[in-house]
């Protein structure tokens, strides 16, 4: 699963705005837990929240909010389903003010993804300027589970930065015969 997700998924530039949608909540959820966690999950994450359709999402009463909070299909933590509403609205928000997801986080990098060259996983950093200035920017609109460091692993899972390594066959810089 988690070779299927790096060889066919993460790193790949995303514009959709469901994706990105769908991939910021993910991230958001992760916190604290494995990415192969979320990914065991994925499937029962998009039955639940409306195959994230953050119309939907944004008007989810707390009856249903309760009814999340019981399901196993998901991680019942308070905080990140509640924060799955509360994106859901910034994200409307987003859309009517900026264009949307794909238009605000592309704007950072002008619409070209980062390209860096890490030899060794020891290179990737956890965190850069440029996490920092999307995280800030994404809470000063409301979201919530945006710190630096979801940030980044955002980042890289949507393409917006390639840090694949040199010697992976999905590095731009790979040739494979």
């Amino acid at each position: 699963m988690m070779v299927a997700y790096h060889d066919d998924e993460w790193g790949r530039p995303l514009h959709d705005e469901r994706g990105l949608f769908e991939v910021l909540c993910l991230e958001g959820a992760q916190a604290g837990l494995s990415w192969s966690t979320i990914l065991r999950r994925r499937v029962g994450y998009r039955a639940v929240y409306d195959d994230f359709d953050a119309s939907r999402m944004a008007a989810y009463d707390d009856e249903r909010q309760a009814q999340l909070l019981a399901d196993p299909r998901i991680i019942r933590n308070r905080a990140k389903v509640q924060a799955f509403r509360d994106n859901a609205a910034a994200v409307l928000r987003l859309r009517e003010r900026e264009g949307g997801l794909e238009a605000f986080l592309w704007s950072f990098v002008d619409g070209v993804p980062v390209v860096n060259r890490p030899l060794t996983l020891s290179q990737v950093p956890a965190r850069t300027a440029l996490a920092d200035g999307i995280s800030s920017a994404l809470k000063a609109r409301g979201f919530r589970f945006v710190g630096p460091v979801i940030v980044y692993a955002y980042l890289q899972s949507i393409g917006i930065v390639n840090d694949h390594l040199l010697g992976c066959f999905r590095h731009p810089e790979s040739t494979t015969a």
